[in-house]
C-alpha cells in the first residue's frame, strides 16, 4: 500500500509539472507532439488533440515533445518551438515549476481547511534539576502563555522560550485543574544548530510536549491567507537553506533526501491519514518547483539560464558550447543523484539490511 501511495504522489507531482508546460505551450499556438509520464518501455498511451499520451514503466520523471523544440527539427512555421521569441519559450519552461509552485499551495490550502495535526501545548516531562522543576511547574500543566503572548500549540511555545533574551525570566502561565496559574522562571541557556547548520544561543526551561494532537483548522477565506503567509515563509526558508548548502554552513548529507526518502516520508504521513499526506504532498510539490528553478543545465532553471543569455546576446549559444555545458550539468545532477541514494540507504537503514542479505547469501 505505502509502494501504491508513494507511486501516486509521485505521479500527481510530475504529471501537474509537465502540464505545466503543455498549458503554456498550447496557450502560445505551439504544437505539443507527446506527453509522457515516466520513461523508458511504454505501458499504454492514447491520443488526444493531436496529442500522444503516453505512460512508461520508470515513473521518475517525464516530458513534453514540442514542435522544433530542436534547431535540427526546426523548420521556421509559427507554431513551433524556436520560432518564438526567447521570453515566450522562457514562459513555457517556467510554467512547469510554476504549476508545482500552484499546487503546493492549493495543497497547503486545503490542509488548513481540513486541519493541520499540531501538538498541544500539555507538558508531558518537566526535567530534572531544571528551572521549570524548580519553579514549581507540573507535568499535565497545560501552557496557555509565554511572557503575555497567547499560545496555541507546542511549537508557539518553543519560538517564544527559544527566541529571547537569556537576561530576562520568563513568564509563563498555565491551567491547572481549570486554574491559571503564573510562574516567572530564569531559563538557561544552551548552543544549538538551526536549520540552516548555524550554531546559535537558545535559552530553555526543562519542559517536555506530551504528545498529544490537536488540528490547527481554519474557516475557507483565512485559511487562504494562513496558506499564503506559510507557502512564502517555507520559500524564503529553503533558498536561505540552499544558500547555506553552498556556502557550506550545512550539510548536504543531512539537508537533502532523494526517492528512498521520500517513499519513507510517504509511508511515515500515510499512517496519520489522509490530511498529513496531503501536508507532505504539498512539500515536495514546493521542493520540486524551487530546485527545478535553480540555473543548474538540464534543469528547467538551466534552460532559463539559457534562454536569458540569449535574450541579452540577441542570439544564442552555440550547440557545441551549450550541450558542453549541458553535459557538466547533467553530470552533476548524476553525482547528485547517487549521492543522495547512497546517502538515504545509509540513513534509512537499507544499506545495513542488503549487507546482512548478502552476508547470508555469501555463507550459504
Amino acid at each position: 500500500m505505502n509502494t501504491i501511495i508513494f507511486l501516486i504522489i509521485i505521479s500527481v507531482l510530475i504529471f501537474v509539472h509537465e502540464f505545466g508546460h503543455l498549458f503554456m505551450a498550447r496557450r502560445l499556438g505551439i504544437k505539443v507532439e507527446k506527453f509522457s509520464l515516466g520513461f523508458g518501455t511504454q505501458l499504454f498511451g492514447f491520443k488526444f488533440k493531436d496529442i500522444d499520451f503516453k505512460i512508461c514503466l520508470i515513473p521518475f520523471g517525464g516530458y513534453v515533445k514540442l514542435a522544433g523544440d530542436s534547431r535540427q527539427e526546426y523548420k521556421g512555421n509559427h507554431w513551433e518551438y524556436f520560432s518564438r521569441k526567447p521570453i515566450e519559450r522562457a514562459k513555457i519552461v517556467f510554467f512547469g515549476p510554476l504549476f508545482n509552485y500552484i499546487l503546493a499551495f492549493l495543497l497547503l490550502w486545503a490542509v488548513y481547511c481540513i486541519g493541520y495535526p499540531q501538538m498541544n501545548t500539555t507538558i508531558g516531562q518537566v526535567l530534572d534539576n531544571m528551572p521549570a522543576k524548580s519553579s514549581g511547574i507540573l507535568e499535565k500543566d497545560r501552557i496557555i502563555s509565554v511572557d503575555g503572548k497567547k499560545v496555541n500549540y507546542w511549537s508557539d511555545v518553543l519560538v517564544n522560550i527559544k527566541e529571547r533574551a537569556i537576561k530576562d525570566k520568563v513568564e509563563v502561565k498555565v491551567l491547572r485543574n481549570n486554574q491559571e496559574i503564573s510562574f516567572s522562571i530564569a531559563p538557561q541557556e544552551k548552543e544549538e544548530k538551526d536549520l540552516f547548520g548555524k550554531t546559535r544561543k537558545v535559552t530553555f526551561i526543562g519542559i517536555a510536549p506530551s504528545g498529544e494532537i490537536v488540528e490547527e483548522r481554519y474557516n475557507i477565506f483565512a485559511a487562504f491567507f494562513v496558506s499564503l503567509f506559510r507557502i512564502l515563509q517555507l520559500t524564503y526558508f529553503t533558498f536561505k537553506a540552499i544558500i547555506s548548502l553552498i556556502l557550506g554552513h550545512l550539510s548536504l548529507k543531512e539537508a537533502v533526501t532523494g526517492p528512498v526518502g521520500i517513499f519513507n516520508i510517504t509511508s511515515e504521513a500515510a499512517k496519520y491519514g489522509f490530511n498529513a499526506l496531503l501536508h507532505v504532498t504539498s512539500m515536495f510539490s514546493l521542493a520540486l518547483a524551487i530546485f527545478n528553478v535553480l540555473p543548474i543545465p538540464v534543469l528547467d532553471g538551466g534552460h532559463l539560464l539559457f534562454l536569458g543569455i540569449e535574450n541579452l546576446r540577441k542570439k544564442p549559444l552555440s550547440d557545441k558550447v551549450e550541450q558542453r555545458i549541458t553535459d557538466v550539468g547533467f553530470g552533476f545532477i548524476l553525482i547528485l543523484a547517487v549521492f543522495i541514494l547512497f546517502n538515504d540507504l545509509i540513513r534509512y537503514g537499507y544499506w545495513d539490511k542488503l549487507n546482512g542479505y548478502l552476508i547470508k547469501w555469501h555463507t550459504k
